[in-house]
């Protein structure tokens, strides 16, 4: 959870840099493949024309579009998904060993350390697992962050009361990416032990922050994938009233 924050975090400083440092014109300058560099031609520019491509076949809806893209990009990621679930629920039950390594070093946290990560290769645990998701998701958001304000169809364009090229001043986008990022945290939350637990509400509240400031496309990508990540999570680790009665590692 913590790792989730830094690389959130790291997201977002990326993308301030790229809105706030740019000059306005280079910001929303058309792509030209002539003079683009390799990551605005290879990721920006395919992800732009995506965008249009879904609109045209969506009665025009940009904000339609977002959503396909947003389904392909998580059932593209949702191997490593899963592969985060198994490496969670295989360290949920180490939690005892792991305990008891911590006893029997509690004098020497190299040793402690050490000992740990071999319990962790012995089992086919990879602490870093839950962070791939959103290391892969960075260059997508920067990618994507680009792909509207370089596109003028879309910088421009109005999807039900959002400008998808500008925040939403109402805040109501804000408020809602906020909310179904704590449901998705909560779903999660038997993976979690306490001092995780006592994390749930800064996530939801740096998404908030980030998505007044942002254009209005960006939100809505985080909360059509959230409600996608809901739906999935609902499935695989079962409602938040069925974790607690089973027990998490808190216990």
């Amino acid at each position: 959870m913590t790792r989730r924050i830094y690389l959130l975090a790291a997201a977002a400083a990326m993308l301030v840099l790229l809105a706030g440092c740019a000059p306005h014109t280079a910001a929303t300058a058309p792509i030209d493949l002539n003079t683009a560099n390799p990551f605005t031609k290879y990721f920006v520019y395919p992800l732009s024309e995506t965008l249009d491509w879904f609109a045209d076949h969506l009665w025009g809806q940009y904000g339609l579009s977002i959503l396909v893209v947003t389904i392909i990009i998580r059932l593209i990621i949702l191997p490593l998904t899963l592969k985060q679930y198994k490496s969670s629920k295989r360290m949920q039950d180490l939690q005892p060993e792991m305990k008891k390594l911590k006893e029997k070093y509690k004098d020497d946290a190299k040793k402690q350390q050490e000992e740990t990560m071999k319990l962790f290769q012995q089992n086919g645990v990879n602490p870093l697992a839950g962070c791939f998701p959103i290391v892969i998701q960075m260059p997508i958001l920067i990618a994507l962050y680009q792909s509207i304000m370089r596109n003028e169809h879309i910088r421009e364009h109005t999807f039900l009361w959002l400008n998808l090229g500008s925040p939403d001043h109402y805040y109501i986008l804000p408020l809602i990416a906020a909310a179904t990022t704590f449901i998705q945290q909560k779903f999660m939350s038997s993976q979690m032990n306490q001092q995780m637990k006592s994390l749930l509400f800064i996530f939801p509240v740096m998404i908030f922050v980030m998505s007044m400031n942002f254009a209005a496309a960006l939100p809505l990508y985080w909360i059509y994938g959230n409600i996608f990540t809901i739906v999935q999570s609902y499935f695989i680790y079962g409602s938040p009233g069925s974790q607690k009665n089973k027990g998490g590692l808190s216990k």
